[in-house]
């Protein structure tokens, strides 16, 4: 199964160049069933990148764009009547999908945000009272734009807890954004139609063997000193919740599996720490002041729990 991961990994970075540690995240994050929120500035190949890994995959691909004006069953569907045989009829949404991508979530009011909470958490959505169950492989990438904020409707912080990984996508290397702009210009790579390396049953068998992957008790009691840790300091008002320390959890057996183990080890642990934890912890009002910022503060953090041996 590693051999198939190893050249996905390998087709996603000659497509989407100086993202190849958030390529990985996503990928991590998609295999243990997690949703990530992305966020980086316009042009950055967000929607490239989330869609590229859907044809990788082998995967259905549906976006949706949040606007103002978008309602809960633009995204779940609706149920309408049949004047022609006097029935109704469900018209199932974008929803039902493997990979959904919801470009820029905090576009829409909050009553639509929440119209995904019910899928993320639970992977199934009710409409006109009747649940239908989604895939078994359901993953949702939302974006959004860190910069502007007219007419945008911040995430709740239940809703960003869904999340498995907050990644920030920043400007690639000056030599990495020339061999973009070359390859575009020149209609490289990229501009090919996306090739599939997995297949669905195949993904689902590479699900089952990550939950084989080893977490010690060392190792476990570690991840609950971090989130303990979050909860005991006076630089984070609020510390993160259980729903992070499973996510720590499932995220480094994710990143054990990637990196070829079939164990989990404290430093598996601190190399998905910031993105588990970034959007689930607040920094203290007087350290915001002081211009610390949230990855600094989960680092210092993080450091300063003892690692088992």
């Amino acid at each position: 199964m590693r051999a198939e991961l190893t050249s996905l990994i390998e087709s996603y970075e000659k497509r989407i160049l100086g993202q190849a540690m958030n390529l990985k995240l996503l990928l991590s994050a998609i295999l243990v069933g997690g949703h990530v929120l992305l966020e980086g500035v316009p042009g950055t190949g967000k929607t490239q990148m989330v869609k590229t890994l859907a044809s990788l995959l082998g995967g259905a691909f549906n976006r949706i764009q949040f606007t103002p004006d978008l309602l809960p069953s633009d995204i779940t569907g609706s149920t309408i009547y049949n004047m022609k045989d006097g029935s109704f009829q469900t018209l199932k949404g974008p929803i039902f999908t493997n990979v959904l991508l919801a470009d820029e979530i905090n576009r829409t009011p909050a009553k639509t945000q929440a119209a995904l909470l019910e899928a993320m958490e639970e992977q199934q959505v009710t409409i006109q009272g009747e649940t239908y169950r989604l895939p078994e492989v359901f993953f949702v990438v939302a974006t959004q734009n860190p910069i502007e904020f007219e007419g945008t409707y911040p995430l709740p912080e239940a809703q960003q807890d869904r999340f498995l990984f907050k990644l920030q996508i920043g400007f690639p290397t000056l030599e990495e954004e020339t061999n973009v702009l070359r390859n575009v210009l020149e209609n490289k790579t990229f501009m090919d139609e996306v090739q599939s390396v997995l297949d669905m049953d195949t993904f689902l068998a590479i699900r089952t063997e990550i939950d084989a992957v080893t977490l010690s008790e060392e190792v476990l009691d570690y991840i609950m000193q971090i989130i303990h840790r979050t909860r005991n300091t006076e630089t984070i008002r609020f510390g993160a919740s259980t729903r992070a320390a499973i996510a720590l959890g499932k995220a480094a057996r994710s990143w054990a599996y990637l990196d070829d183990r079939d164990y989990v080890t404290p430093d598996d642990v601190k190399m998905v720490a910031k993105p588990s934890l970034r959007h689930r912890i607040h920094v203290s009002p007087h350290m915001e002041l002081e211009g610390v910022n949230i990855d600094q503060v989960i680092e210092e953090l993080v450091g300063s729990v003892p690692v088992p041996r």
